[in-house]
């Protein structure tokens, strides 16, 4: 039951939800007991042993007092106007009672359906949370396919497993208690007996349970691993045409839809066969206490009048239901708790990059930036920085060029706190980035990728992304510098037009120039450009280039240049190679040295 605390914990806003849930299954167990105690005076009546009471007793919630002022209005009904008339009397009594008992149970649910779905709606919320503001280290380790399906699939797990369960705790021990206490009162040795006996079928069920959970997280590793499998099909179903690997990537999914599916049959197995153990039992009981109560009535060994022992045999079967409830809710809450242990596990991870205690507020960026003896590496790999020393002033252009590996991205990602340094510093007029709050700094920086980043929304959403309250004439000023007006207004829709998934609908010089137009809109003083137009067709590469002539105009920029070319105009080119800057000067300078700059020009020249 580890984490079961944990879980609870998002229940307690819904507190009140959980009472008059309670309440009202405690009121439908009480009429539900009350239409099945009314077989004593009715097999009474049928069987002419109904006692005749001529005087009543002052009300009282006593069994005492129930049973005989009950016993004087059916005696009354019988003096009257016969036992027809008694027997109509109970009967309506009995169609009351369930009727009651109806509304009740279904009030029980009422009042706990906001509570079910509230706290899977918290847990979702929660996740989604804590994944927006983990640091991108947390996404290298993790795939995207397995947080999807700890998100989706595990969540989903968890509302038919632990809140179900829930659900079952609250109903299954009233009606227990209830018929358990009523038995009592009309036997206390067949009571004691069945009270003896019940736990037994739960020792059994608990050991055949015991390995269910570890089972079940196993299985949502595979359910995790399945998904996996479907973004990256789907996300590389180009190439997986283009290399004829159809039956290739058909039989790797099936193959892990094999692996999951005999995971999913252990646990099934397992979680069935407490109905088998639970139903032999109660046969057994049922039995026993046939036996054991028909041969009290037969030898008037006790008070136990025949109707009564029948009316006792009737309630303790409705008592095996919610017994078997309990039973299965040791295998549904181990199986939830599996998959809320994989949840937790993102709910808990560190957050390594958040602001400190006394974290500043920057507002602008006035003179320069600086890294000062940086060295950087992931995880436990090999530095990929090493000892960087690196000066940008204000309004200059710096072009970070190299072979591919050779840190220029990881320079670029370390100035927003993508990811953090242990050695050395990184200022921005001279204030540790660490010691800056982290949203106002990274509002004083644009990014433009390679790898066009757009959602499944209108072109007017996708550029007012990083703005609030962007209205549509800033937007479309925005979409003009970015060379984007004109291609948008001739979508169907124009700015409420829809791009698709990743903007599948647009080619890959119209998405780059939609998140020019973000930058624009957003108007960062700072600009990372990484490999802006190096995926690019010439005519779009012009037109994109031109819309990044714009956006840098007055600008402060990092430029990551593959095409060294783009770099002519830069204040200043770093060449870099394994994790340090070998050389750095202006474009013309470096080739006039002779170098490595040159090195790289002469072989893309070629």
């Amino acid at each position: 039951m580890k984490y079961f605390g944990e879980f609870l914990k998002y229940g307690f806003p819904y507190k009140w939800r959980l009472i008059l849930s309670v309440m009202s299954n405690l009121i439908a167990t009480v009429f539900t007991v009350a239409s099945f105690s009314m077989a004593i005076p009715f097999l009474g009546i049928l069987f002419g042993k109904q006692e005749i009471v001529t005087e009543s007793v002052p009300f009282a919630l006593t069994k005492d007092a129930v049973v005989h002022n009950l016993n004087y209005f059916l005696s009354q009904i019988i003096i009257e106007n016969g036992h027809h008339a008694a027997l109509l009397a109970v009967s309506i009594i009995v169609v009351t009672s369930i009727f009651l008992k109806s509304v009740f149970h279904y009030l029980g649910n009422y009042f706990f359906v906001p509570l079910r779905t509230g706290m899977i709606k918290d847990i979702r919320n929660d996740i989604y949370s804590k994944i927006i503001y983990l640091p991108m280290k947390f996404f290298s380790d993790e795939r995207k396919g397995d947080l999807m399906s700890r998100m989706i699939g595990d969540v989903k797990e968890l509302e038919g497993s632990l809140i179900n369960s829930l659900q079952k705790a609250i109903r299954s021990p009233i009606e227990l208690i209830l018929f358990l206490v009523v038995l009592f009162m009309m036997s206390s040795q067949l009571t004691i007996i069945v009270i003896l006996l019940l736990p037994v079928s739960a020792i059994l069920i608990g050991r055949v349970a015991k390995n269910l959970r570890k089972t079940a997280k196993k299985g949502q590793k595979r359910l995790g691993g399945i998904l996996i499998n479907v973004e990256e099909s789907l996300f590389g179903i180009r190439i997986i045409k283009a290399f004829g690997a159809e039956e290739k990537a058909k039989q790797r999914f099936f193959k892990d839809n094999k692996n999951y599916a005999k995971i999913t049959n252990r646990v099934l197995w397992k979680k069935f066969l407490a109905h088998p153990i639970s139903e032999t039992m109660g046969s057994f009981i049922i039995v026993l206490v046939m036996w054991y109560g028909g041969g009290m009535v037969l030898d008037n060994s006790s008070d136990l009048s025949a109707e009564t022992f029948i009316t006792f045999i009737m309630i303790f079967l409705q008592i095996l239901t919610p017994a078997k409830s309990l039973s299965n809710l040791y295998f549904d809450i181990n199986k939830g708790l599996a998959s809320f242990e994989r949840i937790r596990e993102i709910l808990k991870a560190e957050e390594s990059i958040r602001n400190i205690e006394g974290a500043e507020k920057i507002t602008d960026f006035k003179e320069a930036i600086e890294y000062k003896n940086v060295t950087f590496k992931y995880n436990n790999q090999t530095e990929v920085l090493k000892d960087i020393n690196l000066k940008i002033f204000k309004g200059q252009t710096v072009a970070l060029v190299g072979q591919s590996g050779a840190g220029k991205s990881t320079l670029a990602d370390l100035l927003p706190r993508f990811y953090d340094i242990e050695n050395g510093e990184i200022l921005i007029d001279n204030k540790n980035v660490k010691s800056l709050q982290l949203q106002p700094m990274r509002k004083l920086i644009g990014i433009v990728s390679q790898e066009q980043i757009l959602f499944n929304d209108t072109i007017f959403n996708n550029i007012a992304f990083g703005v609030e309250s962007a209205t549509l004439e800033e937007v479309m000023q925005a979409a003009k510098v970015a060379n984007a007006h004109e291609f948008i207004t001739q979508t169907e829709n124009g700015y409420e037009t829809n791009i698709g998934d990743r903007g599948s609908k647009l080619s890959g010089g119209q998405r780059q120039r939609l998140t020019i137009a973000r930058a624009i809109l957003v108007n960062p003083p700072i600009l990372i450009l990484d490999e802006a137009t190096s995926a690019l067709d010439v005519e779009s590469e012009k037109l994109v280039q031109e819309a990044l002539d714009h956006l840098m105009k007055n600008r402060t920029s990092i430029v990551i240049a593959h095409r060294l070319s783009t770099v002519k105009n830069a204040d200043l080119v770093c060449v870099m190679r394994d994790g340090k800057i070998i050389e750095s000067g202006k474009h013309n300078d470096l080739l006039e040295k002779g170098g490595a700059f040159k090195e790289l020009y002469e072989q893309q020249m070629s």
